[in-house]
């Protein structure tokens, strides 16, 4: 593979060999590769480094290749006129690796916002800030924002699609991030002077992708609230007051879209975890509400953002639920390795305590829901309890042995990655850690399960293989416990096409009524949709209602 600069006339590019690296690609999940810088005059290969599980780029001015050492967990440049390679961050001050990933695999970096004109500097990420680095590394690194005080994260934003490197006299745009509050907005940064101004602000989702007037210091925006839909706003650069110019959602008023708070609790194994409640309009804590647990991993993260009604392809949508009546819960999760379905118990059912102790959960009314890496997370929550009175499993992985030797039918890659360096978290091969795959597989605790469980999986699933849908239903009937399966024929990893997302979203919410507002069982619920039936009779009405 050769890599060239665009638009600009380099006479270095960039060339990686896979060869060496190919056939580990099924159990690391992306291929190592040598670096050689290529003079696009002479044709003289120079190599840079091997091995590289990163992606180099070259610098602007095609002065120096930068690229991340996940295995040194360093920056590297190298000079192209020398050949001398430096390395630049050594993380005694502060980590340049992403020390909060928790997936067995080597950290990767926060990242660059770019390189200023003439290759002058390069500016690298850490959690929270910007540093601005000499890329022969002779002068002192510079801290040029100051977020970790507060811990708030600043982020380069882009304004000029053509640009290719910053402009040390120009401000810089950046977005920020409260971590405690969850609060965003942007602030100009000056590299000259390293001056930083806050811009604007408040209890907002601001988007990171704002688009600026190609003639005029105007930029178009959007800002958002779980109340607030995101309507474009229009405001003067570097300082003016932002002025909304659409109104795309006035119905919203009509409705009872209910409110959201974060919430913190204590996990069963000591340590602190974060969540969000969505609560309904008019909520009294004096009553008790069903609550419906939806989760993913981690999403505390998104407080401020606003959620339009739909027919979601794989997630209850909160609003809609909200407005029935419905508490709805979401946990992050924090993992350990060898151990995700542990990590999912020991932070939802503490979580799931804590919101019961507040007194205004009705604990015999809660509700799971989750696909795909939540899906797995559901259905390996009610092998260990019996806390739901029903549970929605989209796309499990209910048997990690075979998961494991399959392939993901979308990219024909081995799943093997997923299970020992990525989000499966099991950190090792089947032959090393034999048990781990045996005891964080729902499929051999399907005995135990006593909550009425709805799964979805679809016959062209690309990312898990369906028979993980069939083997736990399958499973689950053979033990005379209460299943449905729901398969929608030609659709991947969730139901794409409107009608099909229909179906499903009402097949849920009939689920969900019946077990947890004693809404009457529908029909499908009751016989199933015969193949000869389906699209046909959709058996979507009451038991009760007197058809055969």
């Amino acid at each position: 593979e050769l890599r060239m600069q665009e638009s600009r006339n380099a006479n270095l590019a960039l060339g990686f060999t896979e060869e060496l690296y190919a056939q580990a690609i099924s159990w690391e999940g992306r291929a190592q590769k040598d670096l050689v810088a290529v003079d696009l005059n002479t044709g003289e290969k120079r190599t840079v480094a091997t091995a590289l599980r990163c992606s180099p780029h070259l610098s602007p001015g095609a002065r120096y290749i930068a690229w991340w050492s996940d295995v040194d967990t360093a920056w590297y440049t190298w000079n192209a006129r020398t050949a001398v390679t430096v390395r630049l961050t050594d993380n005694r001050t502060v980590n340049f690796f992403d020390d909060e990933r928790d997936v067995p695999d080597l950290p990767g970096a926060y990242g660059t916002a770019g390189w200023l004109d003439d290759d002058a500097a390069i500016l690298l990420y850490d959690r929270y800030d910007i540093w601005k680095f000499d890329p022969d590394g002779k002068k002192k690194p510079e801290r040029m924002t100051s977020g970790r005080a507060g811990e708030t994260v600043y982020r380069y934003l882009k304004l000029d699609p053509e640009q290719q490197s910053i402009h040390s006299e120009e401000e810089m745009l950046l977005h920020r991030f409260d971590r405690q509050t969850k609060s965003e907005g942007y602030a100009w940064l000056s590299p000259h002077s390293g001056t930083l101004r806050p811009w604007l602000g408040g209890d907002y989702a601001y988007t990171k992708s704002p688009k600026k007037a190609r003639n005029a210091n105007r930029l178009l925006f959007t800002r958002e609230h779980y109340n607030t839909f995101p309507d474009l706003m229009l405001a003067g650069m570097p300082g003016g007051q932002p002025r909304q110019i659409s109104d795309a959602n006035p119905q919203q008023a009509e409705y009872r879209w209910g409110s959201i708070e974060p919430v913190q609790w204590t996990s069963l194994t000591g340590e602190k975890i974060s969540g969000l409640l969505v609560k309904p309009d008019d909520f009294d804590p004096a009553k008790q509400y069903p609550m419906i647990v939806n989760f993913y991993e981690k999403v505390s993260d998104g407080l401020h953002r606003h959620r339009s009604p739909g027919f979601h392809r794989s997630q209850i949508n909160w609003t809609v639920y909200a407005s029935r009546g419905y508490l709805i819960f979401a946990p992050d999760i924090h993992y350990k390795t060898g151990y995700p379905g542990e990590s999912a118990y020991d932070a939802i059912v503490s979580g799931v305590a804590t919101m019961i102790d507040r007194g205004f959960v009705d604990a015999s009314r809660i509700g799971l829901q989750g696909h795909s890496w939540g899906g797995y997370q559901a259905a390996y929550l009610i092998t260990r309890t019996n806390l739901f009175a029903c549970a929605e499993t989209g796309a499990p992985v209910s048997n990690m042995t075979s998961a494991y030797g399959g392939i993901r039918w979308g990219s024909g890659m081995s799943r093997q990655f997923q299970y020992e360096r990525t989000q499966s978290r099991i950190g090792g091969s089947l032959w090393e850690y034999p048990m781990r795959y045996l005891e964080n597989s729902p499929l051999f605790s399907l005995d135990k399960v006593q909550t009425p469980v709805l799964i979805l999986h679809n016959d062209e699933d690309g990312a898990v293989p369906w028979y993980q849908g069939i083997e736990m239903f399958t499973g689950l009937r053979r033990l005379g416990k209460p299943a449905w399966l729901l398969n929608y024929n030609g659709e991947p990893h969730w139901p794409v096409k409107l009608q099909n997302r229909i179906d499903f979203q009402t097949r849920l919410q009939q689920f969900l009524d019946h077990y947890l507002l004693d809404a009457p069982m529908p029909r499908w619920m009751d016989r199933g949709v015969p193949p000869i039936e389906k699209g046909i009779l959709q058996g979507l009405e009451p038991v009760d209602a007197g058809h055969d």
